[in-house]
């Protein structure tokens, strides 16, 4: 994943460096190599470090990770019952830390799609439509961060870019206060969603950071929730 030998070479890691890195059955990699990640993710680099020597090799990539709620995988199934006993789930999600998931912007829950939902034939916006929506948010974000040379998009931004590009108003302030104090989120969780909201934003070509952006921003952080399986 990282790299290394007695002559260094880049690791999976690395060779992602400016694209992705998908990693399936994220509970499946062993625990001490997905704690590796969490330098790279941070420092986009990763460093190897031998007895004469130390190499650093670019890892700024996205991650992308999918996984089972369970072992059996129908923890969450609404019509499936789980199998799992309460520990071996406890002890499956336990797996990934959270200052990993700390690092990870988007949690997603996917629920099983049904037939009807599958076969429906009316419209929906296209692939080519929802380009064009992300093309003009990312134009906004190069315009942004025009005189900024390590930044390229929100992803991106340090503590003082997301209060130069994040301000919110009272009522999204309050929205994100209630969130934090109800989830017991992390300070990093909290600028995770201040970059998400301002993204959501960027795409509605909103300027200003609203307590809408916010509270979807929220939603999209379901494993810091307590009990997020049976929401």
């Amino acid at each position: 994943m990282v790299g290394g030998g007695n002559f260094p070479r880049p690791g999976e890691i690395s060779l992602a460096h400016n694209g992705v890195l998908f990693l399936d059955e994220l509970p499946e990699f062993k625990r001490s190599v997905l704690e590796v990640l969490r330098q790279p993710m941070e420092a986009r680099k990763i460093t190897i470090s031998r007895s004469k020597f130390t190499v650093d090799y670019p890892a700024s990539f996205m991650l992308v990770a999918s996984m089972n709620p369970c072992p059996c995988g129908y923890y969450t199934h609404p019509d499936k019952d789980c199998v799992c006993s309460p520990n071996a789930v406890q002890n499956y999600l336990n797996k990934i830390s959270g200052p990993l998931l700390d690092r990870i912007d988007l949690h997603i829950e996917v629920k099983p799609v049904k037939y009807d939902e599958l076969s429906d034939e009316s419209s929906q916006e296209n692939s080519r439509s929802i380009l064009g929506r992300v093309v003009k948010a990312r134009a906004v974000q190069i315009k942004r961060y025009q005189n900024e040379p390590l930044i390229h998009c929100n992803a991106q931004m340090e503590s003082i870019h997301i209060r130069a590009h994040c301000q919110l108003d009272k009522a999204a302030k309050s929205l994100l206060k209630r969130a934090m104090d109800h989830y017991q989120l992390s300070a990093r969780a909290y600028d995770r969603i201040l970059k998400v909201a301002r993204t959501i934003a960027d795409l509605g070509l909103k300027e200003q950071v609203s307590s809408d952006h916010i509270a979807e921003a929220i939603q999209y952080r379901c494993l810091d929730k307590e009990n997020w399986a049976h929401n």
